[in-house]
């Protein structure tokens, strides 16, 4: 399974989640089979490239999605290419290996309308 996590830089799994997923400036992508982590740069049409965060994640075979909050368009989205996303609930998340002991540990929600950011309700 691939996860992906929105991210403020190339520092693998020590990095900080973003907090604005659109506009992170990388995605880690961590093959839990193999333990391989690569970081992508976010080259989405919010950094006046051509496709949406989604489509591109989609592209690397990423399955899962943890973020920090996202909008119900991105939502919307990755359930149109199959890929989960979770949602942190609270501060203790700061990095991607927390965001994935998380998930492991059944503490994030599955990301839906209600829990959806409040600023991305357009």
């Amino acid at each position: 399974m691939k996860i992906g996590v929105p991210t403020m830089g190339d520092k693998g799994l020590e990095e900080t989640v973003s907090e604005h997923f659109g506009r992170a400036p990388t995605f880690t992508i961590v093959d839990m089979k193999t333990n391989e982590v690569k970081v992508l740069p976010n080259t989405s049409e919010h950094f006046g490239g051509f496709k949406l965060p989604p489509e591109i994640l989609a592209e690397v075979g990423v399955e899962v999605m943890l973020c920090s909050g996202l909008g119900p368009r991105a939502i919307s989205m990755f359930e149109q290419f199959g890929i989960e996303v979770y949602v942190a609930v609270d501060s203790s998340v700061t990095t991607v290996m927390d965001a994935i002991r998380a998930f492991q540990a059944g503490l994030l929600h599955e990301a839906s309308d209600k829990n959806a950011c409040e600023m991305h309700r357009h």
